[in-house]
């Protein structure tokens, strides 16, 4: 089947990243963030979920946010039914994560499905980063294929060594995965604007958490970006107003006279 025709913002693959240096940076964020699948493994056992329930979440919805809500809800004694719908509505995102990239794939039909379930934070924000659509590819198929595979290895022992470890909440490895994600995050926030929405969308997640249940806030924050992107419009605009006004010529300030 005939593949979609490039987007407008997929350079050409001339001048492109060495497909050695896409590897290597795929591969480094697979393995740091797959390593915090041992802190899921900690957590969940001490929320009481037993082995078989710990590997299958990571293996069936392997979104490591989603997860973690989940068993965190779970260990603060919630109602199973509620802390499935908090994770289900961080999981939301991976859905507009899909949209975008779908576009810059432009994967055959039969490949999708497959692909859907590697639609996380890290392997869109590795993508997003790529200059082609070469190195797009290469750099998702590489961070989810490595992060899936050490996630789900790591999650089973850090279930089989919770027991070593003891009071698994007295560690705070609930937060090593969020942590990982934002220490990935930090460095392309290159722009005003770009800083700008991360800032309004921590306010917004922390601010509701306390007000809403489990979940909604992350949904909340997303508003940040079109509430600065709104904000930056009608600054643009309005800067255009000026700028034509200024550049409007003086009228005369005396009349001329009357011929007499």
């Amino acid at each position: 089947m005939a593949e979609q025709t490039a987007p407008a913002d997929i350079r050409s693959e001339d001048g492109g990243k060495a497909d050695a240096a896409v590897v290597r940076d795929a591969l480094a964020v697979g393995v740091a963030v797959g390593l915090s699948g041992f802190a899921f493994g900690v957590t969940s056992a001490g929320s009481g979920l037993t082995l078989l329930q710990t590997c299958a979440l990571s293996l069936l919805v392997f979104t490591g946010a989603s997860q973690f809500a989940l068993v965190g809800a779970l260990a603060a004694g919630g109602n199973p039914l509620t802390a499935a719908a908090g994770a289900f509505f961080l999981g939301v995102r991976n859905a507009f994560y899909g949209l975008r990239l779908s576009q810059l794939l432009a994967l055959p039909r039969a490949v999708r499905p497959f692909a859907a379930q590697w639609v996380i934070d890290e392997t869109t924000a590795v993508a997003l980063a790529q200059p082609t659509r070469r190195a797009t590819r290469i750099g998702f198929a590489v961070t989810g294929l490595s992060l899936y595979i050490l996630w789900n290895l790591t999650t089973l022992l850090g279930q089989l060594g919770a027991r070593a470890i003891g009071d698994t909440a007295a560690w705070g490895l609930d937060a090593a995965g969020p942590a990982v994600f934002l220490a990935l995050l930090a460095p392309m926030l290159k722009t005003t604007t770009e800083r700008a929405v991360a800032g309004l969308a921590v306010l917004l997640g922390l601010g509701l958490l306390p007000v809403l249940p489990a979940g909604v806030p992350v949904l909340a924050a997303a508003l940040a970006a079109p509430a600065v992107l709104c904000l930056e419009g009608r600054r643009s605009g309005t800067s255009r107003v000026h700028a034509r006004v200024d550049d409007t010529p003086d009228a005369p300030n005396d009349a001329p006279e009357e011929a007499r």
